[in-house]
This record gives structure tokens, C-alpha cells and sequence, in this order.
């Protein structure tokens, strides 16, 4: 990655910046990826999801549509008794099958994404996790909703079925994308996850799929509770957004920032790598264990490589 683009001032255009911002043009591209697989329980059986959950999700489900006289061969389990006795005529209560499903993306943009080593930021990746999420629910028939977050503001979506909801989503994503730079005055605010869940909690009501794409920096207690509301009566998927850092070039440096303090990481040094490599499954440990108790699946997306292809290797489809 040519780290000269990040350092991109205020105001300035991210054209030339692929890889550190996100595009609107290119998440859009991916209504045209997003096909073959699927967010929910029913899997094939090399899926990473396959058998690791119980879906809290009821099926489609029937929605009533109308009362009508009662018809030779007509299932009398249908018929409707309390109008029947008040016209003393027979009444069959119509149904027809639910078409649709909501889904909501918690979609992390904070400062903490804005880091990378490889061919993107984690925050361009949790965009792309998020578009193609959103275009896959489109695609299907889906609502699609979102909380899209940074360090000081969220952004609430409820879920709709439409080409333009999604456009809404991709538009919110983008805008808390292009916020990010490494000039920033804002504060990163670890808690700002746990906000941004209890705003899942006010929109995921019943019977939703949520997917939740972040590095999950910040993750605790509140965390826990917060998570296992939203999986009470909703389907939750956690989608851990990671860099290769943890195996970086033994003859590499490497310069990180907080937007205030700057350090060079010297991954030249063996003890260093080491001491990178544990922080990670450490915290990985720490984030598999409240979603394991949840019993939510995680899912994990590198920078490094082609979104779709991860997502679709780990969903079990054959990549070609």
C-alpha cells in the first residue's frame, strides 16, 4: 500500500486513494457479486455456518389477506367460525406467504478501522463486508437497514425494501468512510460500539438477521448483554474485520498513529511479531468467546484479498 495517500488533508478529493476510502461507484458494484450465498442458517455442509447456530428466525411466515366465501375443496381449517355464525354463511380466512426478511448491517467506521498493511484499511473492508451484505438482502427480496458508526455520531437506518434503501445505506457508509484521516481531531472512542448496539437494539425488534462488521475494539460486558438482547428474538452474525499485520514482513516497519501520538513498529525484531501475534488472539479469544456464548458464528475478513471470495469460501461456495 503506498502510504503517501493517506495523508490526504481535509476536503481533498479521495479519487486517487483506492484501498484507503471507499467509493460509492465501487459499492455499488457489488449488486453484481452478490449472488449464491446466503447469511442465514440453511448452509451447505462445508460452511463455516453450517450447523454452529440455532436459528432464531421463524421462517417466512403468513400474512393475512382476506376473507372470502368458502369454496368446495377449500381446507376447513381455514374457515373463519366467528364471522361464519354472524353472516351464517361459510368464510375461509386467506393467507399469503411472507416475501420478505429484514436485515441490519452494524457497519464500524471509527478511527480504529482507519489501519492497514496490505492492499486496504479495515475501514474500506467493513464498506465492502457491508455493501455486499446489503445488496445480497436486496437481492433476495430482503429489507435492509443499518447502523452505520464512528467515534461521534451514528447513523440509523430502519429496514426497508428497496434499490434506494440500499443507495441510503452505501451513502451513509461512505460519508462516515471519507471522515476518516490521519489529521483527525476526533477522539477514538471505544464506546461508541456498545452505542451503536444499543441503537441495533431499538431497530432490530423481532424475527431479524444482524450483521455485525467490526474489529471489535472495545468489546465487554456492556458488549455481552447489548449482544445477547439483539440475539434474543434475532439472528446475529458477527463479521471480525482483520489486518495481516500479525504477519508482517520480518524486514518491515512500520509507522501507526491515533491521530495524535505516532510510533514506529519495528517488525524487524522477532519479539516484536511475537508480541503482536499474542495481542491478536487474545483479543480474537476474547471476541469468539461472548459470540460462542450467544451461540453466534464469527466470521473473519482480512484486508488482504478479494471480500466477495473470502465471504463465499466461507459460506462453503466454490469459488471460480
Amino acid at each position: 500500500m503506498d502510504w503517501t495517500k493517506i495523508k490526504r488533508v481535509r476536503g481533498e478529493s479521495p479519487a486517487d486513494t483506492q484501498g484507503v476510502y471507499a467509493s460509492l461507484e465501487e459499492l455499488i458494484r457489488f449488486q453484481f457479486l452478490s449472488r449464491d450465498f446466503s447469511f442465514l442458517p440453511s448452509q451447505p455442509v462445508n460452511s463455516i455456518l453450517a450447523g454452529r447456530y440455532a436459528s432464531r428466525l421463524r421462517g417466512r411466515g403468513l400474512n393475512f389477506e382476506e376473507l372470502r366465501k368458502y369454496l368446495s375443496g377449500d381446507d376447513v381449517r381455514m374457515i373463519d367460525w366467528k364471522v361464519t355464525a354472524r353472516t351464517r354463511t361459510p368464510y375461509v380466512r386467506v393467507y399469503t406467504e411472507e416475501k420478505d426478511r429484514s436485515v441490519l448491517v452494524v457497519c464500524d467506521q471509527r478511527m480504529n478501522m482507519f489501519w492497514g498493511t496490505r492492499e486496504k484499511l479495515k475501514s474500506v473492508t467493513a464498506a465492502h463486508v457491508a455493501a455486499l451484505a446489503s445488496w445480497r438482502a436486496n437481492a433476495v427480496g430482503d429489507r435492509i437497514g443499518a447502523v452505520v458508526f464512528n467515534d461521534e455520531e451514528i447513523i440509523g437506518h430502519h429496514p426497508r425494501r428497496s434499490q434506494k434503501s440500499v443507495m441510503t445505506v452505501l451513502n451513509s457508509v461512505v460519508k462516515m468512510n471519507h471522515q476518516l484521516h490521519v489529521d483527525s481531531e476526533v477522539e477514538p472512542n471505544a464506546s461508541m460500539l456498545n452505542e451503536a448496539l444499543k441503537k441495533a437494539v431499538q431497530l432490530a425488534t423481532h424475527d431479524m438477521l444482524v450483521v455485525i462488521v467490526s474489529d471489535f475494539d472495545g468489546v465487554d460486558q456492556t458488549t455481552e448483554r447489548l449482544t445477547s438482547k439483539l440475539a434474543q428474538h434475532n439472528d446475529v452474525i458477527g463479521i471480525l474485520v482483520t489486518d495481516p499485520v500479525r504477519e508482517a514482513p520480518t524486514s518491515q516497519r512500520v509507522t501507526a498513529s491515533d491521530g495524535k501520538l505516532q510510533i514506529e513498529l519495528p517488525f524487524d525484531r522477532k519479539a516484536m511479531r511475537e508480541k503482536v501475534a499474542m495481542d491478536y488472539r487474545e483479543e480474537s479469544e476474547q471476541i469468539a468467546h461472548f459470540l460462542r456464548k450467544l451461540s453466534a458464528p464469527l466470521l473473519e475478513v482480512s484486508n488482504e484479498g478479494d471480500v466477495v471470495q473470502q465471504i463465499r469460501k466461507l459460506l462453503g461456495i466454490v469459488v471460480r
